[in-house]
């Protein structure tokens, strides 16, 4: 019996060790050229970064990019702050801003899995709030004063994945949308630590929807109102979804809304220019909510990440719903969130919105080396990323300046990947 016991031990072992490897293999560190890429036209990657270091357009930037779930290029570089104190590390902690949206929405997803909605229902079938919403009609610039209309159909939760709903931003919206937003005590989303989301929604929903709903795009507070959906639905505060449902199953270990005291050292320091240009370090107070012990979860901006930990979110997505042993959404629900889903209505280009991301059509391939089907987004602290499921690649560029006046480098790294690709 003894005997037995022990064997059987054995194998437990056995097994969690195997796994355990496995999921630490996971993401490991290749050759480029045994996944088809060129080594020394990455290289070029390291020259293009220092350039932009030395030259005083920004204090530190980090890279990396996976093909085929192979990392073939993860680097930082330069520094962690405007005043050079400290190196950049590959483990820094930055603040990844819009690119929480897809993280949310993917969580929007999840409960659909489970049968909780459609993606055509009301979100007044979820949350009473936007039962009464209003469309703006007109706007007296002079006094900010407004007349409404009713809306011709109800805001759906396509509606807002799409930010297709009407719903703007305060504070870094349009002058109207601002001026409405300040008037109702909205806020954008982050730096407002021990602001109540369940208020704020209720706020945006008393507020008036910039045109009626499907209408076109306009980019806005849609991803928080669903952050808040996701804890009606669910009956779980987003902090604790996200984590259960899609960070510890993916192993992302340094992703969240508010730090733990021991890692709140990690996060970078936002850079920004003074009036002669000069690289220097951004000084407001809002800028650290992620070190403060804080209530207020922004779906749409909140969350602070790694640049690994994203590039695992990332691969999820390119396996179609897959990674670190751990199934989160299934290849159909992929499908839908990468496809667009606005028909004629325009982003800010040629690109269309699916579910979470932007899209990149045949129009949009034609201007940067994406791959039709390619979805991307970035982040307002100048962070970007892309997958392209063709090519099965991931990459994540880490920025953190504000504004970023130097846009040309997103776009320039996203060249220098593709020219780097030899098969």
């Amino acid at each position: 019996m003894i005997k037995k016991i022990s064997v059987l031990l054995f194998f437990i072992l056995s097994f969690q060790f195997v796994f355990i490897s496995q999921t630490k293999a996971q993401l490991k560190e290749v050759s480029p050229e045994s996944v088809g890429f060129s080594s020394e036209r990455l290289n070029r990657l390291d020259n293009f970064f220092n350039d932009y270091i030395n030259q005083g357009k920004l204090p530190g930037v980090e890279a990396i990019i996976v093909k085929d779930g192979k990392i073939v290029y993860y680097k930082a570089f330069g520094y962690r702050s405007a005043d050079k104190k400290e190196a950049m590390q590959k483990d820094d902690i930055f603040r990844i801003a819009s690119q929480t949206k897809a993280i949310t929405s993917t969580a929007v997803m999840i409960v659909f899995e489970e049968g909780k909605f459609l993606l055509d229902d009301p979100i007044a079938k979820y949350l009473p709030e936007f039962k009464n919403v209003q469309v703006l009609d007109k706007f007296i610039d002079e006094d900010t004063t407004y007349t409404t209309v009713k809306p011709n159909k109800p805001v759906t939760i396509r509606h807002l994945l799409t930010h297709t709903s009407g719903i703007g931003y305060a504070q870094i919206g349009s002058p109207t949308s601002n001026a409405i937003y300040s008037k109702k005590g909205v806020i954008s989303g982050i730096g407002y630590p021990n602001h109540s989301l369940k208020d704020q929604v209720a706020k945006i929903a008393s507020s008036p929807l910039l045109h009626q709903p499907g209408e076109q795009f306009t980019y806005g507070l849609n991803i928080d109102v669903l952050g808040y959906f996701v804890e009606v639905v669910s009956g779980m505060p987003l902090d604790k979804f996200l984590k259960t449902r899609i960070f510890d199953p993916l192993g992302m270990e340094d992703t969240y809304f508010y730090l733990p005291k021991e890692k709140s050292n990690r996060l970078l320091t936002v850079a920004t220019e003074d009036s002669t240009g000069k690289l220097i370090n951004l000084k407001r107070e809002s800028i650290d909510w992620a070190k403060e012990d804080g209530k207020y979860f922004s779906g749409g901006a909140g969350l602070v990440s790694t640049a690994i930990d994203y590039i695992k979110f990332l691969q999820m997505v390119i396996n179609e719903g897959e990674f670190n042993g751990h199934r989160i959404l299934s290849p159909a629900t992929i499908r839908l969130m990468t496809q667009k889903q606005i028909g004629d209505a325009t982003t800010r280009g040629p690109n269309k919105f699916g579910l979470g991301f932007e899209v990149v059509t045949s129009e949009g391939a034609a201007l940067l080396p994406y791959s039709v089907g390619s979805y991307y987004w970035s982040g307002i602290f100048s962070s970007s990323y892309f997958n392209d499921p063709v090519k099965n690649i991931s990459a994540q560029l880490v920025l953190q300046k504000l504004p970023n006046t130097f846009n040309d480098l997103n776009k320039k790294f996203i060249v220098l990947v593709y020219s780097a690709l030899m098969k």
